[in-house]
């Protein structure tokens, strides 16, 4: 895991699925071809983690269960 400060542009950013009812508790993600970008949705132009996408797949699948 890393944190990235690239501005994101070429990535497709989506709200993840397990959002909190009233907000404040938000992240997007987006996947590139070798990684998983997650950032806090309301500070997009900061800093966010960068993750192998088998590290992402294998943290999904541990909290799915």
């Amino acid at each position: 895991m890393r944190s990235a400060r690239p501005s994101g542009a070429n990535l497709r950013w989506i709200k993840s699925s397990y959002n909190s009812s009233d907000g404040p508790d938000r992240v997007d993600v987006a996947a590139s071809a070798v990684d998983v970008h997650v950032r806090d949705s309301k500070r997009r132009t900061g800093t966010h983690l960068v993750l192998p996408s088998e590290s992402w797949r294998a943290f999904v699948e541990y909290v799915g269960r």
